[in-house]
């Protein structure tokens, strides 16, 4: 599995005790000195443990080429420390100065048109640009040299969002760069061009030179093509977090160094389980996208960073406090959800609670983006809340440390597929990879089920029952993993458009489901997705949108749960169910959406003997979230509703809660009543839950 193989996490003092990270981005040089002064006496008031410095702060720091200024940061890092606050401090490479993108335009990104990037947002620069890299890597051996031993400093921040804006680029550079990714993939050219069919339309290769990057075309491009570009372009700015991590670790062995993941919405093109083993502790940054199933995303995303972290404890480097600034509609946040949204973070592993940022901006792209100190000061709502969720992290510090305790059931997540499944030239333009995953889980927390969110490369055998939603690319080996673990007993649950295609993109051959077939035991013989607005009508009243399969051959020992209802479809099965050895594997043919998932989840969840851990009458109105330590489990409850909601026969020592209260007593003991979006933390003996 790739995480963090001996995770390390913040380079305290020693004797320091170990609790919750508390803090924000800090950005002193948007503000006089004398707000300085302010700033740190604000932040002790709220509890502020931690800041990241120096994010944007290049063209501060080195405002010409042979021009250095560390005076205004020495002054910060010195304030700070005396303060008691840490410093997570930035490499500052995020966004190169002016004078760089002057001197050496040939930095700038280039998109698949052919149009150069100009530089005055951010992130205008090239992952593959050895002139980047030069500037970039230089800054970085600067500030480790000088800070190396400064108290204050407690973990390194490379660079920031890598890829969040330049993933993407089609320069010259990236097609020199791209070819040697090739050579070192494919070795031959006939390696190549099998893996990527260039027989078709003429495409076979002569030369490395004739290869570039899928830029604009009079067609589709060649669909390996484009994969291989995703994977390239992931690995390319990996290789750059590396290049920077090595300075890092040569002149500062002792500091852990991280980067901040976007796990988040529809953030596809890094693939950070793939990233996770290159930084000393995991960090993310997340933002609620507003929707239906909005709170349940941020769970998913939370629960999925603590997969790639291999379940150790994470750092939450980013989120609001409130309303953020490039959405169509910047929402501000309701009572209770600045402290519900952190909670759930670290109910899923984060032992770091930090923000975007410390004082909200007077000028530039953010000014209207939450900070922990709004506009309005401190006499703020917003930092009255912030206040108060310093104090219940203070209150929870006990958890620090501690690990996601496993839930029996896990979903897994996998970036091939995302960025296979959702190419051009398929069945439809219509199916979203991570839609169908997060319909998957919001049936799991309506049904008050723990689970997991696990990479794909992740060890499957604890658990009693795998989701692999649209697991688009399988390759011989996962076919095999997958087919050991259903011997074994565990129940597989697959659907539409999985088992397709191996690594190259290549379909694998006998018909659908591929891969998966023989471990199904069904057979599709051709595809047959949804037009936009139309619906398929199950036997059970569950309704199908996007995507229906024919199924025209069943195994004997195929087991069919439910059945198509009308159209040319009727009676044809829709969802199935084959036991193998002391496992079964079924097969989810249609898109239910996350309410028609619900019923086949409890079946397929009966039949595996998984079943909720909550009081029925708190399913789907409470999420659950365990961690463990060596001697205490921890039970989040956290109310997803505006509603009071009652816990009986819920027991524990209320370690921290934002508005708990006892129900009304009747013979026995008086039942925990959750209030509207509260949180609950109980700490209970291993004995308790065993």
């Amino acid at each position: 599995m790739s995480s963090p193989t001996s995770p390390r996490w913040l380079r305290m003092p020693t004797g320091s005790p170990r609790g919750l990270a508390f803090g924000a981005d800090y950005n002193p040089e948007q503000w006089p000195r004398s707000v300085w002064d302010d700033d740190v006496a604000l932040m002790r008031q709220a509890g502020v443990t931690i800041v990241s410095l120096g994010i944007f702060s290049w063209a501060r720091i080195q405002p010409r080429r042979e021009e250095w200024d560390f005076a205004w940061l020495d002054e910060a890092m010195d304030l700070l420390h005396a303060n008691g606050i840490a410093v997570d401090l930035a490499t500052a490479t995020a966004s190169p100065p002016p004078w760089l993108a002057a001197e050496h335009p040939e930095i700038l990104p280039v998109t698949r048109t052919g149009e150069v990037l100009s530089p005055g947002a951010r992130q205008h620069w090239r992952p593959t640009s050895p002139v980047f890299r030069e500037h970039a890597l230089r800054l970085v051996t600067a500030l480790a040299e000088r800070y190396r031993d400064h108290p204050a400093l407690v973990a390194w921040h490379v660079s920031n969002e890598l890829g969040c804006h330049n993933v993407y680029d089609y320069s010259d550079d990236a097609a020199r760069a791209f070819r040697q990714w090739l050579r070192a993939r494919y070795t031959t050219l006939d390696g190549l061009n099998h893996a990527w069919g260039t027989a078709f339309w003429a495409q076979r290769y002569s030369e490395w030179d004739q290869i570039l990057p899928p830029r604009l075309a009079a067609s589709h491009p060649n669909p390996t093509q484009q994969l291989d570009f995703a994977r390239f372009s992931s690995d390319a700015l990996k290789d750059y977090l590396v290049a920077e991590r090595e300075i890092l670790r040569r002149i500062t062995p002792e500091v852990p160094v991280t980067t901040n993941f976007m796990v988040m919405g529809g953030t596809k093109r890094m693939d950070y389980a793939d990233w996770a083993s290159e930084v000393d502790f995991v960090s993310n940054d997340h933002y609620v996208i507003p929707g239906p199933q909005a709170r349940d995303e941020l769970s998913f995303s939370a629960n999925l960073t603590s997969g790639i972290a291999g379940g150790s404890p994470w750092f939450l480097m980013e989120h609001s406090t409130s309303a953020v600034n490039w959405q169509p509609v910047n929402l501000a946040k309701r009572a209770g959800e600045l402290a519900r949204d952190s909670l759930v973070h670290v109910a899923h592993g984060a032992d770091a609670v930090c923000y975007f940022q410390w004082r909200q901006s007077a000028a530039g792209a953010e000014k209207y983006h939450s900070a922990m100190v709004p506009h309005a000061g401190a006499d703020s709502e917003v930092f009255r809340s912030v206040t108060r969720l310093g104090g219940l992290l203070r209150d929870l510090a006990p958890i620090a440390g501690s690990a996601r305790e496993p839930a029996r059931a896990a979903i897994v997540f996998d970036w091939q597929s995302w960025w296979a499944s959702e190419q051009d030239s398929h069945p439809t333009s219509l199916l979203r990879y991570h839609r169908e995953a997060l319909d998957w889980y919001s049936a799991f927390l309506a049904e008050g089920v723990r689970v997991d969110v696990v990479p794909v490369a992740a060890e499957l055998a604890g658990y009693d029952v795998v989701i692999a939603p649209v697991l688009h690319v399988v390759t011989a080996e996962l076919r095999d993993r997958l087919a050991d673990y259903v011997q074994g007993g565990g129940h597989l649950v697959t659907t539409y458009f999985s088992g397709i295609v191996d690594e190259n993109d290549h379909a694998w051959l006998g018909g659908y489901p591929g891969a998966l077939r023989e471990l199904l035991g069904i057979r599709i013989e051709e595809f047959e997705p949804l037009l936009d607005g139309r619906q398929a009508v199950l036997d059970d009243g569950g309704i199908g949108t996007l995507w229906t399969d024919r199924i025209s051959r069943v195994e004997s020992d195929v087991e069919v749960l439910t059945r198509y209802a009308d159209g040319d479809l009727a009676g044809l099965p829709a969802v199935t169910r084959r036991v193998v050895g002391a496992g079964s594997a079924s097969y989810v043919s249609t898109r239910l959406g996350p309410d028609g998932l619900r019923g086949v989840l409890a079946r397929l969840l009966g039949a595996a003997g998984v079943a909720s851990e909550l009081p029925e009458s708190a399913r789907g109105s409470v999420e659950l979230t365990v961690r463990r330590s060596a001697d205490a489990v921890y039970w989040f409850l956290v109310n997803r509703t505006d509603e009071p909601v009652e816990l009986p026969g819920v027991l524990g020592e209320v370690l921290a809660g934002t508005g708990t209260q006892r129900g009304a007593e009747d013979s026995g003991p008086s039942p925990l009543v959750l209030g509207p979006r509260d949180v609950l933390v109980l700490s209970r003996s291993p004995e308790e839950t065993a």
